[in-house]
């Protein structure tokens, strides 16, 4: 042994360095400081029993609540008019014989159309792209029954999952039949 008698004094050391550095950080995380003032409590309004809140001053005015079933009965917006200079037409096509007989063999059917039968054409239109595109049956009535659903609702009507499986038919079998050829 070269330093028999500095070996107790480097491991004293080394303990006493080691407990200090510990203290040193029991004491950091121990402290009664805190960024907290105070504890919080909830506040209730004057006999609602309920806590209240104060409303946050952000400036932004968020609109009341609509209930989806009061949203799904709202009347459709009134849309605003195309800004001057917008590319593409302004102005909607006029319905030409295969549309006018289209829309007679839904209403042949008891189908009812919206406005001027625009949307109801639209679904024809793609019912013939998807039978030329070769779309499985099934994926263009589930996609119809949609769009028929959506049409029966702006004309005012709440159609049943099957009546609107039935005027999708209707759409699909009256495409094929006067639209698309």
């Amino acid at each position: 042994m070269l330093f028999p008698s500095r070996t107790p004094l480097v491991k004293a050391l080394a303990v006493a360095s080691f407990a200090a550095v510990s203290v040193g950080v029991l004491a950091g995380c121990g402290s009664d400081d805190s960024t907290a003032s105070s504890t919080p409590t909830l506040t209730t309004a004057a006999g609602s029993g309920s806590p209240t809140v104060p409303p946050l001053a952000t400036g932004i005015e968020v609109p009341a609540y609509t209930t989806p079933s009061v949203a799904a009965t709202a009347p459709p917006e009134t849309p605003e008019p195309v800004p001057s200079g917008f590319p593409g037409p302004t102005e909607v096509p006029p319905i030409d014989d295969r549309g006018r007989a289209f829309l007679a063999e839904l209403e042949e059917h008891g189908v009812t159309y919206a406005d001027n039968g625009n949307i109801a054409i639209s679904t024809a239109n793609y019912i013939c792209a998807a039978k030329q595109s070769n779309v499985a049956d099934a994926e263009i009535l589930a996609y119809v029954t949609g769009m028929a659903g959506v049409e029966a609702g702006l004309t005012g009507g709440t159609p049943s999952e099957a009546d609107a499986v039935m005027h999708a038919q209707v759409y699909i079998d009256a495409a094929t039949s006067t639209y698309c050829s």
